[in-house]
């Protein structure tokens, strides 16, 4: 083909949206056709960009955004009009609460009947309003070139998100004249860089100075901006711990001596300790969301805060601080550095902040909880969860695979399990839903992230319930060949719901049962192998089986039916209030 960004031939109006991806880098979509957007599918044969057919469009969202999540790019998905459109809004929302850089593309009806409702019409940017950072309707064929390239910068640029194109049918049909450079969006301009003199940085140097109990908590925004070398570099220089976010794993290596663990409300019970006898907190890239705080009122009482953020509107949202950084993080970092040694800025330089004292504290707070018991139990006929998720660690810890396995999670209590059981070293290596907390997700989601790195072992790990919501992209699996092995934890419930209703209903179980196929069966009838485990003996050797297996792999994993998350804040406690675990028998020493 010639090269799209030199040529300036008249082009329809699909081949410009297609046109225009290539120029942009785009080598995969994902998608499923209809009407409205048949003449981009007709025009696509002309291009290089491989189309991944999904069997839901809720699907091409989910592996758009874990296409974005492993690989950094913009992922990239397509729908028809209508019922096409709509099925991409849960999609589309999990990208926005996670900050994912995606782009959507659906068909419209043509701009001739727009309003009439007709048939397969819905105002799509209407329901995407809330939930996207922009959304664009082309009614031209020249529109199309600049909305999308304008889109990917949007997508892409400050704090990222989601961007929607509707495109009328007439746009695509219609025919323009094609420039690549021409139709690229005005400079981005970002929110003013702060200055080294700024009264802020002043500020926030002489707060890390005057503290002795500092902790930084490690959010996603690291992974956004690309700075994990200088937040690694930042905490060994001042030797501060670093507590992380669950979008934040893998952001900073779980085997640092500096690195505590997840905080919040399945985080481990010192992180939550630390944080709260801190006296000061410095945020990286994180949101300070309910899930991290518990109750506001009795947040770290005692410490000073610093935010580092990018996007403004989430300063003082939540948690009120003593000084916002607003910027990106990895400049902001990289400002700061010099500064804090810096013999004529503000405070004396010899100043020197002894946190030995502190960390060891710290660890006394971990004593033996590091070792989590319900690993080291013996073989008492029961297999949990936590077994599962160990063992898969272990196996890619083994096998030198570590930096190269991808988890893929749904919601529930297997990811909390996957969360404090897995070992996250290396960025970008855990895919999920955090802000939405969507079911379904896992799947598709680990489809976009094995096409993103097809180096990488990826697992996804799903839930009886969420698995069974996506459970039709097996065959999207199978037919892209992907080796992706599915690890199915089977305890015959919602559940978190089960949970909660343990915990907070007085047992009241009210629809949380769960009846599941043989998800095995349901494997090989994708055409996709698989085995059920339900002996903690056999769980090692089978996780084995399916990452050097040659080809995709299920495991049914028949777990502890009744089996908890823990330890747990409960709903307006404070971060430090944590429910230990009921059953003795498995009851670990961190929940205190």
């Amino acid at each position: 083909m010639t090269d799209q960004k030199n040529a300036h031939p008249t082009l329809t109006g699909a081949e410009i949206l297609w046109a225009t991806l290539v120029g942009e880098g785009v080598t995969t979509v994902f998608g499923y056709p209809g009407g409205a957007i048949l003449p981009a599918y007709d025009a696509l044969r002309k291009f290089p960009i491989h189309h991944v057919l999904t069997r839901h469009e809720q699907g091409a969202a989910h592996m758009a955004d874990g296409y974005a999540r492993a690989s950094g790019k913009v992922g990239v998905a397509i729908a028809t009009s209508g019922p096409g459109a709509t099925n991409l809004v849960t999609g589309i929302a999990t990208a926005m609460l996670d900050s994912i850089p995606i782009v959507c593309i659906t068909g419209q009806v043509s701009s001739k009947v727009l309003g009439s409702d007709a048939f397969q019409e819905i105002d799509i940017t209407g329901i995407t309003l809330p939930i996207t950072k922009h959304n664009f309707v082309a009614t031209r064929a020249e529109d199309v070139a600049p909305m999308i390239r304008e889109a990917f910068q949007i997508a892409q640029s400050g704090r990222p998100g989601p961007v929607l194109v509707d495109i009328t049918k007439d746009a695509q049909q219609g025919a323009a004249l094609f420039n690549f450079d021409e139709a690229a969006p005005a400079a981005f301009r970002p929110h003013p860089m702060l200055r080294a003199e700024s009264t802020e940085m002043h500020r926030a140097i002489e707060l890390m100075r005057a503290s002795t109990k500092p902790v930084i908590l490690a959010g996603h925004g690291i992974i956004l901006s690309a700075a994990e070398r200088e937040v690694l570099a930042f905490a060994e220089r001042y030797q501060i711990p670093v507590a992380t976010t669950l979008l934040g794993l893998g952001a900073f290596p779980a085997s640092h001596p500096l690195a505590l663990g997840m905080m919040g409300m399945h985080g481990e019970s010192w992180v939550n300790h630390a944080i709260q006898e801190a006296d000061l907190l410095l945020a990286f890239g994180m949101r300070f969301d309910d899930r991290v705080t518990g109750n506001l009122a009795s947040y770290a009482p005692n410490a000073k805060k610093i935010h580092i953020e990018i996007d403004p509107s989430e300063i003082n949202k939540n948690v009120k601080v003593d000084v916002a950084l607003i910027g990106d993080l990895k400049e902001v970092l990289r400002t700061m550095e010099p500064l804090i040694h810096d013999k004529n800025y503000l405070v004396d330089a010899s100043a020197n902040n002894n946190t030995k004292e502190w960390l060891r504290e710290i660890r006394a707070l971990k004593g033996d909880a590091a070792v989590r018991d319900i690993i080291n139990l013996p073989d008492n006929g029961h297999l949990y969860a936590a077994h599962v998720i160990n063992d898969i660690w272990q196996e890619a810890k083994a096998a030198g695979r570590l930096d190269k396995t991808i988890i893929a999670t749904d919601v529930g209590q297997h990811q909390m399990w996957e969360a404090q059981y897995f070992k996250h070293e290396d960025t970008r290596t855990l895919i999920t839903s955090g802000g939405l907390g969507t079911m379904g997700y896992a799947l598709p989601a680990a489809i976009g992230a094995k096409i993103a790195r097809p180096d990488c072992d990826v697992w996804c790990i799903a839930g009886d319930g969420g698995f069974q919501m996506t459970a039709a992209e097996l065959s999207t699996i199978q037919q892209e060949s992907l080796h992706i092995n599915v690890a199915v934890i089977n305890n015959g419930f919602l559940g978190m719901v089960r949970q909660w209703q343990e915990a907070f209903y007085d047992k009241n179980y009210s629809c949380s049962p769960i009846l599941s196929p043989d998800f095995v069966k349901l494997a090989e009838a994708h055409g996709i192998p698989g085995s059920h485990v339900t002996e903690r003996k056999d769980v090692t050797q089978t996780v084995t089986n399916a990452r050097t297996a040659p080809t995709a792999f299920l495991i049914n994993f028949s777990v502890e039916k009744e089996d908890g998350v823990y330890p747990m804040i409960a709903p307006g406690s404070a971060l430090h209030e944590m429910v230990r675990r009921p059953n003795p028998l498995i009851e670990t020493a961190e929940d205190e």
